[in-house]
């Protein structure tokens, strides 16, 4: 089963000294049955983009907490077994909560498939959207349309070879 782990560089780079991805449980987001039913399709590409989209929007907020952190959101997809990521049938109804799962135990580096991005140029919003972020959650339109305009960036992808470039270890 295909995951998207959100991250931040430095989160990233963590990840990338110690192996894994963090111990577990670990927040990510899949393709669950929330989540199709609330896209209402069938395509799995599209599924898994707002699953990824769900990611990116969970990087932001790591970001809102880290205020240290270089501004790109970042997301690793990473493959589990079926079964390791558990939706929490909770939160099901939860619009907040579509597609998050938790993954149970360690999550090695080594199972990412590829890791996602903001570019450079995306930095002045992403920043923008993490300052609005609570004035966004608390119901202020002019600040979610400011955060959402983050999502006008598309992720880059990266391969996992290129993780050391892009937290700054490679040669």
């Amino acid at each position: 089963m295909r995951v998207y782990v959100p991250l931040t560089l430095s989160g990233l780079a963590e990840a990338y000294k110690t192996g894994e991805l963090g111990a577990g449980p670990l927040l990510a987001y899949a393709v669950t049955p929330a989540l199709r039913e609330w896209y209402l399709s069938d395509d799995i590409e599209e599924l898994e983009y707002a699953a990824l989209n769900r990611a990116a929007l969970a990087s932001l907020r790591l970001l809102a907490e880290d205020t240290g952190a270089v501004r790109r959101r970042v997301v690793v997809a990473v493959d589990v077994a079926d079964g390791a990521a558990v939706a929490d049938p909770d939160r099901a109804l939860d619009p907040a909560a579509l597609g998050e799962v938790r993954v149970a135990g360690a999550v090695k580096l080594a199972k990412a498939a590829a890791v996602h991005v903001d570019s450079e140029d995306a930095v002045d919003d992403v920043t923008a959207a993490v300052d609005a972020l609570a004035a966004a959650d608390a119901g202020d339109d002019d600040a979610q349309f400011v955060v959402d305009g983050a999502e006008d960036h598309e992720l880059l992808w990266f391969a996992t070879q290129e993780i050391p470039n892009l937290v700054g270890l490679g040669g």
